[in-house]
């Protein structure tokens, strides 16, 4: 079918009235458009260029004119419909064609007056787009550019551009521009002309065509939905810079090197006020609003719009006299850092939390009666109720029946066990509604190698549990495409932090669910071994890589934290959930360094406790080499010798201390200096010392006397350790941190709640902090933590629980009296009669066996029968008994001290 279309020059702006047609390139569309019978059918045109005043002086201009050939020329085309010939329809095109006549030089415009002549297309050339010339152009409606457009032309070989608007420059081409925030509608149209001057496009709505948002404030919908989209946000001087480079034909304000310095900051606008942070979090959050384009005031201050509040330790909140300040969780602050946007403050408002108030703890010493075994019954239930949200079970509890709380007495509730029998027992065969067990039934308890073998259990559980937050808390939102803003750090930064943590979550995956398995269907012939031995290889292929590098991880954090502020605000969101616990990344990266250890010594706990008939013996102790193996693929370099040398001083320092407390994996963390409390671990009053270690604590008390000194092997004399052992106690044992509140009967006390594994019931460590130099919040704190290290928990808050001291019989009064210092002195002898008695008795005997067994059968007979009687009138006078003629002088002096002791007491 002929194509009975007609090509016209649009000749006017009448024709161009859309400019989103001829703002787009066309250029292809043009040559599928124009074909040679079209071409044939074009109107005869005349193109030419003017240089027009100043522009002809220019001679890189000049010759650069020289060399363009083409220019780009609207057209057009009225074309007749297939159906109806009659109607016509118009269709706007752009054409390339050649420029028949050189430039042409001219400072009198007025010699160009054809706006109505389709005979010409003429292009104007001007350097000053604020002339009179310019604006008489402007009004005729004539084709207008600047020098730089020729000069970029003829750098990329492209035709003169066509543009219903002056073009001066292409230096925002292909930019589609939207304002927000304008009041001033002169700045707003200065704004508009200069991004027309420089090819880009103005539209109205946002929407997914904006490629710019140009904001005056971070205050309304166009500002969120660009924050959605991640649009940029410039403020209007990147314009005003982007004309001062107008001349630059090879620059474009696209450019994300040139943009970054005019990205509206995050808290422009906004003048803010901080809410219950400590002095040094606080400096540093003042610090970055100024560096993020904010302001900030004291707590308030009428100009204030923000108050950020720290949802973690607020508990009353300030006057606030301002109906129209946005009181904001601290996440809102360091997320509108990571954003580089200002975020919606809806969805950080802060709402106090209303907590119901604890239910009061009776007071022991209020009851009315006297007897002791309730006493100690009640007080096993105030521990075992303060522990009870610390006990961690992987298995079900058992069905309970409604009636069940009055049928059960708290005494016997305590004695069950919570057991993968058990469970199942209960699960299997419920009671009858009609019968009520009695108080005095009690289930089977577990054997102490099942309770090392459940807390292993559990901490391998906590730990994949720690390891999967950092996958996902950190790790995976890092790696996330699409992030608002921009990547925040670069692929190989990612690399260096994370390491293999990834197969090391895999593999420690798989050690939970075989030990789970094996705790749900436990028998002591179980092999604990076995599963640690399983996974030995995959251990040392993915460890080793992570622990040797861990120091370059931890150097890469702190680089990037201080360089880049989004990585710092994105470590201070996460840091706040409750998954991390409040723990920053590089404490939780550090777990993989101290966990191998700690297995170790779980499985040789569990070794102690398994019999030698036990296949699962030799099997532990195999799966302990392994991990010795796996740690002996660690560089030698990250031990720490420091560390190694206070343990060694501690060692000194305490007589009786276990020698397995030096390890190359455990480091002191704190000494304090208390005074027991109670009668565990030993008497009260008696100076206690608590060493904390990276995983244990030593208990120690203040040696009664000093007999003499230590002699060394190489002869070397030096003093007595001071100290002596009570007991070495893994943190894993402590259930609870009492934190004790002061009142007139107890100052400055704290309380541990301990369960080792051969205990079924809780025992209460109490202590009072001797001397002012120990802080009890901070000592209280780092205890925590450590304690929730061990047992690998991110939330150590939890662990620690505030109490009333009379709930557990806990006083400080009278600690210094003269009554306390004489009761204290009488515990002591009358520990040192049973110390005597004891020390007489026995070697007495055994020297009378050997007495006996030297003489002839008829001595043997005398000997026992006057032995018998001499045993009936037993007194301890220095009075040397017959039995003691093969002693030796030094065993006779020491014997008769203690005799003579102890007969002065009676």
């Amino acid at each position: 079918m002929a194509d009975n279309s007609i090509v016209t020059f649009g000749t006017a702006r009448s024709l161009l009235v859309d400019s989103s047609v001829y703002d787009s390139r066309i250029d292809e569309t043009t040559k599928d458009f124009v074909c040679d019978d079209v071409e044939d059918r074009l109107p005869k045109v005349e193109t030419r260029i003017v240089l027009v005043g100043e522009a002809s002086k220019d001679a890189k201009l000049v010759n650069a004119l020289q060399a363009v050939r083409v220019m780009e020329v609207p057209v057009v085309k009225i074309r007749g419909a297939e159906s109806c010939p009659e109607e016509k329809m118009m269709i706007k095109s752009i054409v390339n064609m050649e420029i028949t006549i050189p430039f042409i030089i001219t400072d009198n415009i007025q010699e160009f007056r054809e706006e109505e002549n389709t005979e010409f297309e003429t292009v104007f050339v001007l350097t000053d787009f604020k002339s009179s010339d310019y604006r008489d152009l402007y009004k005729r409606d004539n084709r207008i550019i600047g020098p730089p457009v020729v000069l970029r032309c003829v750098l990329k070989e492209e035709p003169i551009p066509f543009s219903c608007r002056p073009l001066y420059s292409t230096t925002m081409l292909n930019l589609s521009l939207c304002f927000t925030g304008f009041r001033n509608k002169e700045e707003m149209k200065n704004l508009v002309s200069l991004v027309h001057h420089m090819g880009g496009i103005i539209r109205k709505d946002f929407s997914t065509k904006v490629t710019h948002l140009i904001a005056h404030s971070t205050h309304g919908e166009k500002y969120k939905l660009a924050v959605c989209m991640g649009t940029p946000i410039l403020t209007p001087s990147w314009i005003y810079k982007a004309w001062e480079r107008r001349n630059d034909e090879s620059f474009h304000a696209g450019e994300e090197d040139f943009r970054t310095e005019f990205k509206v900051h995050p808290f422009q606008d906004c003048i803010l006020s901080f809410w219950g942070f400590s002095d040094e979090e606080r400096t540093n959050m003042e610090e970055r609003t100024l560096k993020h384009g904010g302001q900030y005031l004291d707590v308030g201050n009428e100009r204030c719009t923000h108050m950020v509040v720290d949802d973690n330790s607020v508990k009353e909140m300030p006057y606030c006299s301002s109906k129209n300040v946005f009181v904001v969780k601290q996440e809102w602050f360091w997320g509108s850092i990571q954003m580089d946007a200002r975020a919606g403050e809806s969805m950080y408002h802060y709402v106090k939390n209303v907590s119901p108030t604890m239910k009061k703890t009776v007071s022991l010493l209020s009851l009315s009666t006297p007897n002791s075994n309730r006493q100690r019954r009640l007080l096993r239930d105030t521990l075992a109720q303060l522990t009870k949200e610390t006990e961690i079970s992987p298995f079900p509890l058992p069905p309970k029946r409604p009636s069940a709380e009055h049928s059960l007495s708290m005494g016997s509730l305590l004695d069950i066990t919570i057991t993968p029998d058990t469970c199942k027992a209960f699960a299997a065969c419920p009671l009858p509604e009609s019968s009520k067990p009695s108080k005095s039934a009690v289930l089977p308890k577990k054997s102490a190698r099942w309770q090392v073998s459940k807390e292993l259990f559990q901490t391998e559980s906590n730990y994949v549990d720690i390891l999967n937050t950092v996958l996902q808390i950190f790790k995976l939102p890092l790696e996330k495409d699409g992030q608002v803003g921009g990547p925040i750090l670069a692929p190989e930064e990612i690399k260096t932090i994370f390491g293999s943590i990834p197969d090391i979550y895999e593999v420690h995956t798989k050690i939970k669910s075989d030990l789970e398995d094996l705790l749900r269907a436990w028998s002591e012939e179980k092999s604990v071994g076995d599963i640690i031995l399983k996974y030995s290889k995959e251990l040392v292929k993915a460890y080793p890589p992570f622990v040797n590098f861990f120091e370059m991880s931890k150097d890469t954090i702190i680089r990037c934290e201080k360089q880049k502020p989004r990585f710092h605000a994105f470590l201070k969101i996460n840091q706040a959930k409750p998954e991390c616990g409040r723990q920053a990344l590089v404490e939780l990266l550090i777990r993989p360094v101290q966990r191998l250890p700690s297995v170790a010594l779980l499985l040789n706990d569990i070794k102690k406790h398994t019999s030698d008939e036990n296949p699962d013996k030799m099997k532990l102790e195999n799966a302990i080499e392994s991990l010795k193996e796996v740690m002996t693929h660690i560089n030698e370099d990250k031990r720490k010798t420091d560390g190694q040398k206070q343990i060694f001083d501690v060692v000194y320092e305490v007589d009786g201390c276990p020698a397995n407390l030096l390890s190359s994996h455990r480091s002191l963390v704190y000494k304090v200096e208390t005074i027991a409390l109670g009668d565990q671990p030993c008497d009260r009053g008696e100076h206690v010392t608590l060493f904390l270690f990276s995983d244990c604590l030593e208990i120690a008390r203040k040696r009664h006397k000093v007999i003499n000194t230590f002699k060394s092997p190489l002869g070397q004399t030096r003093p007595p350790p001071p100290l002596k052992h009570i007991t070495l106690m893994p943190l894993s044992q402590i259930r609870r941190v009492l934190d004790l509140q002061d009142t007139e009967e107890c100052v400055n006390a704290f309380a541990l709640v301990v369960r080792p594994p051969t205990e079924q019931e809780n025992m209460l460590f109490s202590f009072q902090l001797a001397g002012e130099e120990t802080e009890k919040c901070d000592w209280l704190r780092t205890l925590c933590r450590h304690v929730a290290n061990t047992i690998c928990r991110t939330d150590a808050a939890e662990i620690i629980h505030c109490t009333d001291p009379d709930s557990l019989q806990v006083s400080t009064k009278d600690m210094d009296s003269t009554l306390s210092k004489a009761s204290r002195a009488i515990k002591k002898t009358s520990k040192k009669v049973t110390r005597a008695f004891s020390f007489t008795k026995t070697p007495k005997r055994v020297i009378q066996r050997a007495f006996i067994s030297s003489s002839t059968p008829d001595d043997k007979k005398q000997r026992l029968s006057s032995e018998n009687h001499s045993t009936s009138t037993l007194t301890f006078s220095g009075h040397r008994s017959p039995s003691m003629v093969k002693l030796t002088s030094t065993f006779e002096r020491k014997y008769h001290t203690f005799s003579q002791s102890t007969s002065q007491l009676f």
